[in-house]
């Protein structure tokens, strides 16, 4: 009975999307009842409208689904993680050192995660360059900073994710839009420059090679971590700039790279009182509806860095978090610890069954993350 309601499933999504191709191409043929819409304008609601029928077509626990992506241990696929690729409850996986050991072991692997998913998975890893590289046969070899000095970012990040598609990874969390601007900086070795004028250069040079390789880039940590003098994932960290510094400086690279069409911003863990006093990033409407959707015009998918973060723990266990996250206009929430997957889908899906507006709010992202899963495969 399962396989037989995944099977209906995989082909009613599968006809919403051809919905979406369809109904995206008959604008692009200028076929437009109201003659007053731009063609841009009808394409966007045609857009939207289609990526909501195919999410409709979904059980929640599938909505619910493409808002987490997790880690599991070990250089094959465990049947638990491929049952929950299968049911769609999760997006996608990412992928560490532990779990991969070469090019033919990490090809095998991915197939794996491929095979039978409900939906392409978004298969992630960390290869910024220099020792931030998961696949450590691929580059670029180079760091950030001797990237841009070397003048190879774009083409670095091109073999790059060459590399990795051939691997089967369609998801690369890349580049660093930080920008190292205070003394001792913590990601002051994974930043490009510390000149924001030339990190944006970098930053947009790095998400065209990206594309152009054919694998998803990933901006981060948004709003920018360069005036942190400690690594989130180790403590509480508080930004001390002013909104109008913030936007004059911080947010330039990220706002070049949503130009140049990145699909993914990774929101940071950092608190920015001048924004939101309140709330960390990643769990600020401030922020993301804010600063990210409505200042910087983003459209793509939002994910979160680790949930497991310290400056996440101080302030929340990752299950509440999540709920903070996907309520502040987060789509994807990344799990990267032991037993974390779970609790967080579990309270995602309780607050979706509780909560109509939650339940907005989750099959808004689900269409977002279904839209790039299907782009991706």
């Amino acid at each position: 009975m399962m396989s037989l309601e995944i099977s209906r499933t995989a082909r009613t999504e599968a006809v919403g999307l051809t919905l979406l191709a369809l109904l995206i191409g008959s604008v692009a043929l200028g076929v437009d009842a109201r003659a007053e819409a731009s063609p841009a304008s009808r394409a966007d609601e045609l857009t939207h409208i289609a990526r909501h029928e195919a999410v409709d077509k979904l059980p929640l626990s599938s909505q619910v689904g493409r808002l987490v992506v997790l880690r599991f241990a070990g250089t094959s696929a465990p049947d638990y993680v491929r049952d929950i690729l299968r049911e769609g409850r999760a997006a996608g996986a990412i992928l560490f050192r532990d779990n991969v050991t070469g090019p033919e072991q990490t090809k095998a692997l991915t197939s794996q995660l491929r095979r039978g998913a409900q939906s392409a998975p978004l298969i992630c890893v960390d290869q910024e360059g220099g020792d931030i590289r998961i696949l450590r046969w691929l580059g670029p070899a180079r760091s950030a900073p001797e990237q841009r000095a070397a003048g190879t970012v774009r083409a670095d990040a091109r073999a790059a994710a060459r590399g990795l598609r051939a691997a089967g990874i369609n998801t690369s969390l890349a580049p660093v839009a930080d920008v190292a601007s205070v003394p001792d900086a913590a990601l002051a070795a994974r930043a490009f420059s510390t000149d924001f004028a030339a990190a944006t250069d970098s930053v947009a040079e790095a998400v065209r090679g990206w594309r152009e390789g054919g694998v998803a880039a990933t901006v981060k940590h948004f709003p920018g971590l360069g005036g942190a003098r400690v690594n989130t994932d180790h403590g509480r960290v508080t930004i001390t700039r002013s909104a109008a510094e913030l936007r004059r400086l911080d947010l330039l690279p990220f706002r070049r790279a949503i130009e140049s069409g990145v699909p993914l911003v990774m929101v940071g863990h950092a608190l920015y009182p001048a924004i939101d006093r309140a709330r960390i990033a990643s769990q600020s409407k401030a922020v993301i509806r804010g600063l990210l959707r409505r200042e910087l015009g983003f459209r793509g998918v939002v994910i979160t860095d680790s949930t497991e973060a310290a400056a996440v723990l101080a302030v929340t266990q990752p299950a509440q978090a999540a709920v903070r996250n996907v309520r502040a206009g987060v789509d994807i929430v990344l799990t990267t610890g032991s037993g974390s997957y779970i609790q967080v889908y579990r309270a995602l899906l309780a607050e979706a069954k509780r909560d109509p507006a939650f339940r907005a709010r989750v099959r808004e992202s689900a269409a977002r993350v279904l839209a790039l899963q299907h782009k991706l495969g």
